[in-house]
């Protein structure tokens, strides 16, 4: 099969599409699927540039969600069958012809979504889930913050607390990604190339601090965070994108009696990720086939084309996902 293969870490010249890549053989609960499109996510980046350790168990090729159709399964496979469409996350392995997953993170393709939309789902719902529902525990009426409201992450992050009846405030770089965000429903939106979100959030507050943090910015968003949260409220950091070291005011923390935490997904067992599917499944998936929550694709690139899908991931001149396409 066709895969990109990481060489050697560091810049985009290290990875390169070869040929000849053995396909994966499936185990007893594993499915293999014929890879149709592929998301592109923050961790790919990262992976390529050695900084995300890969677990021991997961293929070294990066991608992390995909759609396509199941064409071969493991012994003990009873629910999914061959030549099912589905979308799954997966532990590696996305910019590839085939690749291996869990039949439990497999997914239907909701009604009226393209593969490549498909694509785009899971990796990004699997990680708000665990984060704004599961440790953030968020619930109706609460004031939810997510910074970088048009990424992937923050699409459906402002979608679903949404849908669980929250005040949303998000955080982006400029007009085009804020009339975004209030597309997806967001209720207030600062530009932070032009104003401090902490002044206007803090102003705007109308007697009330925010409860839930969800934030991939880390560096000096941090204090600012802190200082926004109110008693018994909820950070939770999932990436760091201006660093990983920040300043902590312990009597803050212990003032407000923050509850301050994080997460990363792909290590977690597999028992936990199928636990996830089963509450996406349930409660997530009938949203999408009522287009209550959407998927919003930016751009779409051949595999071949990963290198310029990587350049724009980086830039952070995109709305939603970007979507590797093999047919």
């Amino acid at each position: 099969m066709k895969a990109v293969i990481i060489q050697k870490f560091g810049d985009l010249e290290g990875s390169s599409l070869k040929t000849g890549i053995d396909i994966p053989t499936p185990s007893e609960q594993e499915v293999l699927i014929k890879v149709k499109a592929a998301g592109v996510n923050r961790p790919d980046i990262l992976q390529r540039q050695g900084l995300y350790k890969v677990p021991s168990n997961a293929s070294p090729i990066m991608g992390l969600e995909v759609a396509g159709e199941i064409v071969e399964a493991g012994e003990n496979v009873t629910k999914k069958k061959i030549g099912t469409q589905v979308c799954a996350l997966v532990p590696g392995g996305g910019y590839a012809q085939y690749v291996l997953t869990n039949e439990a993170h497999c997914f239907p393709v909701p009604k009226g979504l393209s593969m490549e939309e498909a694509a785009g789902l899971c990796e990004c719902l699997f990680t708000v889930w665990i984060n704004v529902v599961k440790l953030g525990r968020l619930k109706e009426n609460e004031r939810f913050l997510v910074h970088g409201g048009s990424s992937g992450i923050g699409m459906f992050a402002i979608q679903v607390a949404k849908q669980m009846g929250a005040t949303v405030l998000t955080t982006v770089k400029n007009e085009e990604k804020s009339d975004f965000c209030y597309s997806l429903g967001a209720d207030e939106v600062v530009q932070y190339s032009k104003q401090d979100f902490y002044k206007i959030f803090k102003s705007n507050k109308e007697g009330q601090d925010v409860d839930l943090i969800l934030d991939m910015i880390g560096g000096d968003y941090f204090e600012k965070n802190i200082g926004l949260l109110n008693e018994e409220g909820r950070l939770v950091n999932i990436a760091f994108l201006k660093g990983n070291s920040v300043k902590l005011d312990l009597s803050k923390l212990m003032m407000k009696r923050i509850n301050l935490t994080g997460s990363t997904l792909r290590p977690r067992t597999t028992e936990f990720k199928s636990k996830i599917a089963e509450e996406l499944r349930e409660i997530i998936w009938p949203l999408l086939n009522t287009q209550k929550i959407r998927v919003h694709v930016d751009s779409i690139f051949p595999l071949e084309k990963f290198r310029d899908a990587h350049i724009l991931m980086e830039s952070g001149n995109h709305l939603g996902k970007i979507i590797l396409s093999l047919d």
